[in-house]
């Protein structure tokens, strides 16, 4: 559990240390040095908010345990007790979450993605399942606010696709996408 806090507290440093230097004249007339500052400074980000909600979640619990010894009636134990309870369910969520967020990332996964779709055979119905999953693809794209292009296509006369290519760009696309492949029957 310390390896853990001492990784955290690392990150919440370089975080820190990171705010300090975006806010160096030297570094803000350099876009380019600012950017990958503010882009490593973003990636830190989710994990530094969970590790001081994980801190804030620490310190209330000392304190509402600290209350359990100050002579309380048995209703108001209670009511702490309770409190306790929430506190640690809370405390170890945090705690898979930030399990989770520690586990080292695919360097890919902030990239664009390009998809192929082609009819298999079965002539018109496997061209209209084409289309079909080529705007599947392009709904879920906009859900996640990503952006989709068209490379190439090749339609049908009843709105399919023999195939087509297209690239969704966005934030994490690679992340969400780099499993799906393979033959949809």
């Amino acid at each position: 559990m310390s390896t853990i806090i001492n990784k955290l507290d690392a990150i919440k440093e370089r975080y820190d240390a990171l705010s300090e230097r975006m806010s160096q004249p030297e570094v803000i007339s350099d876009p380019a040095q600012l950017q990958r500052y503010a882009r490593e400074q973003a990636s830190l980000e989710p994990l530094v908010e969970k590790y001081r909600a994980y801190q804030q979640v620490t310190r209330q619990l000392a304190e509402t345990e600290e209350m359990l010894g100050d002579g309380l009636d048995e209703e108001m134990k209670a009511l702490v007790r309770e409190e306790l309870t929430s506190l640690r369910e809370r405390e170890a969520q945090l705690l898979q979450d930030i399990r989770a967020s520690l586990i080292p990332k695919d360097p890919n996964d902030e990239k664009d993605v390009i998809v192929e779709v082609r009819a298999g055979t079965g002539g018109e119905e496997a061209a209209l399942f084409a289309g079909d999953l080529f705007r599947m693809y392009s709904r879920y794209a906009e859900r996640h606010g990503w952006q989709t292009e068209v490379l190439d296509a090749s339609p049908t006369e009843l709105g399919g696709f023999k195939e087509i290519i297209f690239e969704i760009h966005g934030r994490g696309a690679y992340s969400r996408l780099k499993y799906d492949s393979g033959v949809h029957r």
